[in-house]
């Protein structure tokens, strides 16, 4: 390991990343290929700003010119609590229950850069924490972090997929970490646990169906025969994650505070939050990802459940 890989790494560690891993920049052809596929599928929904970035994810060197490497850092948030299956329980994905992730590992991110250019004051860099056009999980798996699994999540060996991606694209040379490969096998259990069959083929996923890009991303009307089957999601959707075997077995409580889980975020009483005020929900989820969807969504996210609940009811008595 060259001396810089080696002084970054224990650098990240030091200030509580959990996962480091370094690979060069390069135009992506066959992750291109498949992502050209994807949104020739309509697979993105209505997230246009997809097509419109395809060129920049898909070529590191349009975000940052002079770019050679690519550092990739990942951060544990599970914490030991589980979703209610109380009937009236709102349920929200965990990456959610705490603090805005983006805040908390941009920091560690510019801490990191920081630091970089402190050891040499040629460097240029870009920070991003799933905000910016760049495939964090690629190459995620392109510095041996984790591989990307059959649900489209990050796995790691040490975490499951319980983790927080982010990357510092730099003109600077560093030495590659090795390519991750696929260790899901023969495993279907997150395509058959979809409530909505929203992935649609190993590694393949139709946002259009899926109840966390629905809850979150979605602005339109949401199709009425998938609303029955949210099961009390009200912000994302943790079912693909919580079913696979990584996830069972390697899960480690994280370190990081910021993401235990605010009173309102855990096992909301449905009810409760049908009357939430505005200044409730800005006070309530002040520095939350949650507050990106605005009072007006969160409350049509409750509503669906309560009708999805009572259009079920109907099913089952006729």
């Amino acid at each position: 390991m060259s001396n810089l890989k080696t002084l970054l790494t224990r650098k990240a560690l030091d200030i509580g990343i959990n996962k480091i891993g370094f690979t060069n920049a390069q135009k992506l052809v066959k992750e291109a290929e498949k992502l050209r596929e994807w949104l020739s599928r309509n697979f993105n929904g209505e997230m246009q700003w997809m097509q419109k970035s395809f060129e920049k994810r898909v070529e590191p060197s349009n975000v940052l010119p002079d770019v050679k490497s690519i550092i990739v850092c990942a951060i544990n948030y599970y914490t030991p609590y589980q979703h209610s299956n109380d009937k009236f329980s709102g349920k929200i994905s965990r990456y959610a229950w705490g603090d805005d992730y983006h805040i908390v590992l941009k920091k560690l991110l510019v801490e990191l850069l920081d630091y970089l250019k402190s050891i040499d004051n040629s460097v240029e860099g870009k920070v991003y924490v799933d905000t910016g056009p760049v495939m964090e999980k690629v190459w995620a798996q392109r510095s041996g972090i984790g591989w990307i699994g059959k649900h489209t999540n990050l796995i790691t060996r040490d975490y499951g997929s319980w983790v927080f991606l982010g990357v510092i694209l730099t003109n600077i040379e560093i030495e590659n970490d090795e390519f991750h490969t696929d260790l899901c096998g023969s495993c279907t259990r997150c395509i058959d646990a979809c409530p909505t069959d929203a992935i649609v083929a190993p590694y393949v996923l139709d946002s259009n169906k899926c109840i966390s890009y629905l809850t979150i991303e979605h602005k339109g009307e949401i199709d009425e025969s998938l609303i029955p089957k949210f099961d009390n999601w009200i912000y994302g959707c943790d079912i693909c994650q919580d079913v696979c075997p990584w996830n069972k077995k390697f899960a480690q409580i994280t370190k990081f505070l910021e993401f235990y889980p605010r009173k309102i975020n855990f096992n909301p009483n449905l009810f409760s939050l049908q009357s939430i005020t505005l200044e409730d929900f800005r006070k309530n989820f002040k520095n939350s990802p949650i507050k990106r969807i605005k009072l007006k969504k969160y409350l049509s996210n409750v509503n669906n459940v309560l009708t999805g609940k009572d259009k079920s009811n109907e099913s089952k008595s006729s």
